[in-house]
């Protein structure tokens, strides 16, 4: 069966580089018009540069392809309308949005600044937040949109040192949640993509810290380093949830780790305890203790 996005119009957020790039160019090739958005800065926000969506934007253009670049910052709600406005104005219309944009700036609690966690979380949170709201006035009259999400296990199962990057993350899969209920009469679909350990800028940079930690962390660097997968991996999936097919598919989770692909159960009560009388705060912390926890470290 064939996929065709001909027609459509598809906004890619944080589009310079890795996944977002590499999804820019795989919704291009299957006859997108493309808004390529990034701001251009490092991964914990610092600087700007515009040339990172130019080129991505040049690409798609050298292969046949529409695209477009757009620098406007995702946190800003104005910004992110100007974003929206550029799809329209230069395209007729919005039909896709691929909310990928986001900051990483590891830290253990007890020094994560609270200026860095509020960048890096309104990054996830503020920015699809604004991007969705604009972009959904413009999918509602026809019948007809798609928005992904981008999710992490940072904020699915959490890992250590990421209070900020999993708040932001585990904002977005609350959002997903919700607002896939609000669309879900409108056509308009709206899941969530996890990668697995992906060949990007954040995960080279995390990798590398964990290497000059040393110990086990240059273990746990090693076994990323075993596993990665291609951006262009991750792409493809995001893809497929744009396409005509995938129209019955929302409010889903996808886990995505090189050819194998799955779907993320609800979360759901696996372990009770219950009895008749009302429970006093003593008897409950007798029976919790029985239950039998998850690992901190268990893989999703």
């Amino acid at each position: 069966m064939s996929l065709s996005l001909a027609g459509k119009t598809a906004i890619v957020t944080g589009a310079g580089r890795g996944i977002g790039r590499a999804t820019a160019l795989e919704l291009a090739q299957l006859g997108a018009s493309v808004v390529v958005n990034d701001l251009g800065t490092s991964t914990a926000g610092i600087g700007h540069d515009p040339s990172l969506a130019e080129e991505v934007a040049s690409e798609i253009a050298a292969a046949g392809g529409r695209a477009l670049a757009n620098t406007d910052s995702v946190i800003d709600f104005e910004a992110a309308g100007r974003i929206t406005a550029t799809a329209v104005e230069h395209f007729g219309s919005l039909d896709i949005l691929v909310n990928n944009a986001g900051l990483s700036a590891g830290a253990p609690i007890w020094q994560l600044e609270p200026d860095v966690f509020d960048l890096v979380t309104a990054t996830h949170i503020k920015g699809t937040y604004n991007c969705t709201r604009h972009a959904v006035p413009h999918m509602k009259p026809k019948g007809w949109g798609r928005i992904v999400n981008l999710v992490s296990r940072s904020g699915l199962t959490g890992v250590a040192g990421n209070a900020a990057y999993g708040t932001g993350k585990g904002g977005i899969f609350g959002f997903t949640n919700v607002v896939s209920r609000d669309l879900a009469g409108f056509g308009i679909t709206v899941n969530g993509v996890n990668p697995s350990s992906t060949d990007t800028r954040m995960v080279s940079e995390a990798i590398e810290a964990a290497e000059r930690e040393g110990g086990a962390m240059a273990e746990r660097a090693a076994n990323l380093k075993a596993v990665l997968q291609a951006p262009g991996e991750v792409a493809v999936l995001i893809a497929a949830l744009c396409s005509e097919q995938a129209a019955s598919i929302s409010g889903q989770f996808f886990f995505v780790r090189g050819s194998e692909v799955g779907l993320f159960q609800p979360l759901s009560l696996v372990q009770t305890t219950s009895r008749e009388a009302k429970w006093t705060a003593a008897d409950l912390a007798d029976a919790i203790a029985k239950l039998e926890p998850y690992p901190l470290d268990s893989p999703y």
